[in-house]
């Protein structure tokens, strides 16, 4: 019976720690729309001629302007 009891928990041990597919690709989808936010970029189903993908999300590519600035240097920028 210990055995068995031993064999479970490391069963739970090993089985526990894995992230289903779906909960990783939601949070690669979020972490992939937050960089395109940092970037100053827009997701939307194809980008202008005067604007690059910087990455997609989740289908849709990430359109940024060509000549952007990190949000959070134009926002020090603006202080000053």
């Amino acid at each position: 019976m210990k055995i068995f009891f031993i064999f479970l928990v490391f069963v739970f041990t090993v089985l526990g720690h894995k992230k289903s597919v779906p909960e990783q690709k939601i949070r690669d989808d979020i972490e992939r729309k937050n960089k395109c936010d940092l970037v100053l970029g827009v997701c939307k189903p194809e980008c202008n001629s005067w604007e690059y993908i910087f990455n997609y999300c989740d289908a849709e590519p990430c359109c940024v302007i060509r000549e952007y600035r990190l949000r959070i240097m134009s926002e020090l920028m603006q202080r000053y």
